[in-house]
C-alpha cells in the first residue's frame, strides 16, 4: 500500500525543514569516538571466545530462549548470571530484562502506583519518561542536579501525599548526553530525611565509574541506601540486556507486575552466557579501566590546552559533549571530522532542547593519546576559523 497518513507525512517534512530528520547510518567507520563501547569489550575476541566455551562446557547449544522466563526461558544461565551480579554489585538481589529501555519502562510503569509521586532529574534518559508515562503516578521534573528544586517539590508533594502513598526521586549517576554526575551522598540524605525511594540508572557508569568499573553508588559506598540501581550492558559491558539490582522483595514484584519482562521472550543462552563472562572479565582485570582513565584525563587536559574547554559540558566520565549551537552548524562541524577520519556524531535537537546541539565525543580504552591530540585540534580550528 502506497499511501500513507497526511499527518504523519507532514511531521516528516518538518523534520526535514529543521535539518534534524534521523537516518539509519551506514556502516560506522573512522576512529571511534562515537559509540558506547568504553572498554572495547563489543569487540574482544577474547570475550567472544570465552562465551562459546563457556556455552559448551555447560552443554548449552540452543539459538533461542524459546519463550518468555515464565514459561520455558528461563534457562540456567540466568541464575548463574544473576547470582554473580548480585555478588559483584553487592546488591540482596537482581533481576536481568532484555534491554535498559525494557528495565526502565518495566520498572516504571509497574512500581510507582496511584497517588504515588515520581521526581525526576530534567536529564533523565527517554526511556525513564516512557516508563513514567505509563505509570498512573503522578511525575513533577526538577532542574538539572538541583537540590533545592527537588527539596521545594517533596515538600510539596508531601503536603498533598496520602498516607499509603510513597515518593519516588529518580536520578541517574552519569547522564547520557552532559557526561555529568549528581551529588549522591547528598540526594541520598534528602531521600532518607523526607523517606522517599532513591532509584538511580548506572547505564553510563557501569565498567566506567569505580574500582572495577561497578558503578557510581557502590564506588560511594550508598548501594544499602537506594531503592534500586538499574545498570545497562549496551555500554561499558560491551553486550546486551539489563539488571534491576535491589531486595528479594523488589525482584518478587518485577517478576509478578513488570510487563516488559513477563510478556517478552528472554535473552539466548549465548546473550546471557556473554553478561556473564563480561562481568568475569570487569571482576578479574582492570587494565582496559586504568586506560580509559588515562584517556579521559588526557582529553581534559588537550581540551584546555588548545582553549577550546568552554565549549565542554564540565565532565569527568567517557561522555564530553561539546556545545555548539544549531543544527546546521554542528551536522556541518561534525561532517568535516568524519571527513578527516573520526567517526563523531552530531546531537540535534529534539533529541536535545534547542540551543543544546552538541558534539558527543565517547572516549575509549583503544583510542590513542594521537587520536586524542588530533580530533580536538580540528575541533579548535573548525570552531574557531
Amino acid at each position: 500500500m502506497k499511501k500513507f497518513p497526511k499527518n504523519l507525512s507532514d511531521k516528516l517534512q518538518a523534520r526535514v525543514e529543521q535539518n534534524a530528520l534521523r537516518v539509519l547510518p551506514s556502516t560506522r567507520g573512522g576512529v571511534d569516538f562515537s559509540s558506547n563501547d568504553y572498554l572495547g569489550f563489543a569487540a574482544s575476541a577474547s570475550l567472544f571466545h570465552q562465551t562459546h566455551e563457556y556455552l559448551v562446557a555447560h552443554n548449552l547449544l540452543q539459538n533461542g530462549a524459546t519463550g518468555s522466563r515464565l514459561l520455558s526461558g528461563n534457562h540456567a544461565v540466568y541464575a548463574t548470571a544473576e547470582n554473580y551480579i548480585a555478588q559483584f554489585h553487592q546488591s540482596e538481589t537482581t533481576l536481568l530484562f532484555n534491554s535498559g529501555y525494557d528495565a526502565n519502562v518495566g520498572f516504571f510503569g509497574a512500581v510507582p502506583q496511584r497517588n504515588d509521586i515520581i521526581l525526576f532529574d530534567s536529564l533523565c534518559h527517554a526511556s525513564i519518561r516512557d516508563g513514567i508515562q505509563m505509570s498512573a503516578a503522578r511525575s513533577f521534573k526538577f532542574e538539572h542536579n538541583n537540590f533545592e528544586n527537588l527539596e521545594e517539590l517533596i515538600a510539596k508533594a508531601k503536603a498533598t501525599q496520602l498516607s499509603s502513598s510513597s515518593i519516588y526521586i529518580v536520578t541517574e549517576s552519569v547522564f547520557s548526553m552532559d557526561g555529568d554526575s549528581p551529588d549522591l551522598s547528598n540526594l541520598v540524605q534528602i531521600a532518607s530525611d523526607n523517606d522517599c525511594f532513591l532509584v538511580v540508572d548506572e547505564a553510563h557508569a557501569l565498567g566506567v565509574v569505580g574500582e572495577k568499573g561497578e558503578g557510581l553508588v557502590q564506588m560511594l559506598g550508598l548501594q544499602d541506601h537506594v531503592f534500586a540501581r538499574i545498570m545497562t550492558f549496551g555500554k561499558g559491558l560491551g553486550c546486551h540486556g539489563a539488571s534491576i539490582l535491589g531486595s528479594q522483595d523488589l525482584k518478587n514484584y518485577l517478576v509478578n507486575f513488570a510487563r516488559s519482562f513477563i510478556y517478552t521472550t528472554g535473552l539466548s543462552p549465548h546473550s546471557v552466557a556473554t553478561i556473564f563472562v563480561a562481568y568475569n572479565h570487569l571482576d578479574q582485570d582492570a587494565t582496559a579501566l586504568s586506560q580509559l582513565r588515562e584517556n579521559i584525563v588526557h582529553f581534559n587536559q588537550i581540551k584546555n590546552m588548545l582553549g577550546v574547554k568552554p565549549l565542554f559540558v564540565r565532565s569527568k566520565s567517557a561522555i564530553q559533549s561539546a556545545i555548539i549551537p544549531g543544527n546546521d552548524k554542528v551536522k556541518m562541524i561534525a561532517n568535516q571530522l568524519q571527513k578527516e577520519g573520526f567517526d563523531v556524531k552530531a546531537i540535534l535537537s529534539p533529541t536535545v532542547p534547542e540551543g543544546q546541539e552538541r558534539l558527543r565525543f565517547c572516549l575509549h580504552n583503544y583510542n590513542t593519546k594521537e587520536q586524542i591530540e588530533k580530533v580536538l585540534t580540528l575541533l579548535s580550528a573548525y570552531v574557531f576559523a
